[in-house]
């Protein structure tokens, strides 16, 4: 706690003086350009990541960077999700997947001891559980890290299906008003991998950009 502390302070004194126009047009209202949906996991941080500012990204984390599809489980992710679209009228969503995920190494051992600890994770797991099928199916001598890796592009791909059954955001898609992105992130590389929007390939972010 006291390391949090010692953050506030700097943060007073040194680095909100240096910004202070930017926090007081801020003050009022915003304006983001993006919804950026991701892990909970302490390593991914959405600004660093990007270099972005305050109030450029409204940002939704948690476990596994998952959107339930309409209907399915309504709640915070949801209601994220029809806020950025009609209150906030975003022009992108951005579902950030990454490297050595805990959700998708859980979601790989539904019997394992840490996930019967876990019922309530367990249960948002299911959320992903398409993406697990489509990964035994189609790539069923995978193991270890590269049937994790695989599991978390295909979760991405997944949850951006789910995301297209909300209808704030079938509704903006219809008008072109919103664009749809995935991204898979290597915490230990800094890289960013992006699902080509023809195929649905992963490809590293300059080629799409």
């Amino acid at each position: 706690m006291r390391r949090l502390m010692d953050g506030v302070r700097r943060f007073r004194e040194q680095q909100f003086p240096e910004r202070s126009a930017l926090f007081k047009g801020l003050a009022t209202s915003q304006d983001p350009h993006t919804l950026f949906i991701a892990c909970a996991d302490s390593r991914i941080v959405p600004e660093l990541i990007t270099q972005t500012e305050p109030g450029e990204l409204f940002v939704c984390r948690n476990i596994g960077n998952i959107v339930p599809a309409y209907g399915e489980m309504m709640g915070g992710v949801s209601a994220v999700v029809e806020f950025a679209c009609v209150g906030l009228e975003v022009t992108d969503i951005v579902v950030c997947g990454h490297s050595d995920c805990g959700a998708m190494r859980m979601l790989l051992a539904p019997d394992g001891e840490i996930t019967k600890r876990m019922p309530t994770v367990g249960s948002w797991l299911r959320n992903a559980h398409a993406a697990r099928s489509v990964v035994a199916a189609t790539q069923p001598d995978l193991q270890g890290d590269s049937l994790v890796q695989a599991l978390v592009e295909q979760n991405v791909r997944t949850q951006l299906a789910h995301l297209k059954t909300h209808p704030a955001v079938a509704a903006r898609l219809a008008t072109g008003g919103l664009t749809l992105h995935g991204w898979v992130y290597g915490i230990g590389t800094g890289s960013i991998s992006a699902l080509d929007g023809e195929d649905g390939r992963l490809v590293p972010l300059d080629q799409i950009v």
